[in-house]
């Protein structure tokens, strides 16, 4: 598949996605001092949090994120290239009601990211319960059907990536909200459950970057016109006559 430069710019942003989200949860995460943060224990959305103190009542546990803006903004802005990247990349991944099904839920789960990062859980818990049911219910939804999508169109490529990522996912959700950790802990699945889609829009964005751009198509080269002028053999070169007389 050839993209244009519109495709091969949606295409980095989806590269650039996953990477922001992790590096500003693992910073946000290492500032935590009494008690440290664990990935296992504590929950993604304790990162945002903006209070100090025992927060959630099936968990109770110890929150305080000392650089929460910074996770909050990382997390809107992951939202925001995950939405450029599926807006401008709608019609390269093809057709179809398959297709269209599962751009719309994935755009939606984005929704989900920016909505659980303007209202972190201690600030407003009803639009960020949304925000998570958006990503882990709507988005690994559109993921699992964007691994059905027909044999015509570009998705099709990655079916195998697409549909792991997407059983992965609602597995881990499943998972996650009957508290089950199975030996990673419930922090641990929540991440099984919300980060395939962002891994998998960067293994994707750095897939369509490496495809050729239709701008860049060699050209043919149109056969040369001879001019009238050169189609005129040049007239032979008369030589002087030499005089007799001396």
């Amino acid at each position: 598949m050839d993209l244009n430069r519109t495709g091969r710019v949606a295409a980095l942003c989806w590269v650039a996605a996953a990477p922001i989200y992790l590096v500003a949860s693992l910073i946000t995460g290492l500032r935590w001092r009494d008690p440290t943060y664990s990935w296992a224990l504590h929950n993604i959305s304790d990162l945002g949090n903006v209070h100090c103190g025992i927060w959630d009542t099936t968990r109770p546990r110890y929150v305080c994120s000392p650089w929460h803006p910074l996770f909050n903004a990382a997390a809107l802005l992951a939202a925001v290239l995950l939405a450029v990247g599926l807006l401008l990349t709608w019609r390269h991944l093809g057709r179809g009601g398959v297709v269209r099904s599962a751009q719309t839920l994935l755009l939606l789960s984005t929704v989900g990211f920016a909505l659980v990062a303007i209202y972190p859980a201690d600030v407003d818990e009803n639009m960020h319960v949304l925000g998570a049911v958006m990503i882990m219910g709507l988005g690994n939804i559109g993921l699992l059907l964007a691994g059905f999508a027909p044999g015509s169109t570009t998705l099709d490529r990655w079916r195998p990536l697409t549909r792991t990522a997407g059983v992965i996912a609602l597995v881990g959700t499943v998972l996650f909200f009957a508290q089950q950790g199975l030996g990673i802990g419930v922090g641990g699945m929540e991440r099984v459950a919300v980060l395939p889609f962002p891994l998998w829009a960067c293994c994707l964005g750095v897939l369509l970057a490496e495809a050729p751009t239709s701008a860049r198509r060699p050209r043919r080269s149109s056969p040369r016109r001879r001019s009238p002028e050169a189609a005129v053999p040049p007239a032979p070169r008369s030589t002087p006559w030499r005089s007799s007389r001396r």
